[in-house]
């Protein structure tokens, strides 16, 4: 029985680490594109529900970015960290080119025009990797 137990508990460590390394190997610090979004009624919950839906369809169809995270901030709890904004969308990409063809593709420009009526401010801070030799 104790065999049992300690195999599956084996098991279940190694699916865990397996899957660990999975997320890190798709984040792809080549580009890393950090977009921070103010909504002009943060509080609105139709305004919000608007938003994420255009975003999803976005984040879903995007021919070029490859990791997608949409979150918001959490209560800072120290002076430094600035929690104004609504959204953080942070998308990766193999080049700046690829990032470059982002920023034309339908996706991306269906999603500006269904949203911008929403924000009052957005903020972006592109940032390049190390590159590997």
């Amino acid at each position: 029985m104790k065999r049992i137990v300690f195999l599956v508990l084996a098991s279940l460590l190694v699916l865990s680490c397996n899957g660990q390394n999975e997320s890190t190997d798709t984040f792809d610090a080549a580009f890393v594109h950090s977009v921070y979004i103010w909504l002009k009624n943060p509080e609105s919950t139709k305004d919000r529900a608007a938003f994420e839906a255009s975003m999803e369809t976005f984040m879903k169809n995007s021919l070029y970015a490859k990791t997608k995270f949409l979150g918001t901030p959490p209560k800072a709890s120290r002076e430094i960290v600035d929690d104004s904004y609504t959204y953080n969308l942070i998308v990766t990409f193999a080049s700046a080119e690829d990032q470059d063809k982002y920023q034309k593709e339908e996706a991306h420009l269906k999603f500006i025009e269904e949203s911008e009526h929403l924000w009052k401010k957005v903020l972006i801070y592109d940032a390049i990797g190390p590159k590997e030799e």
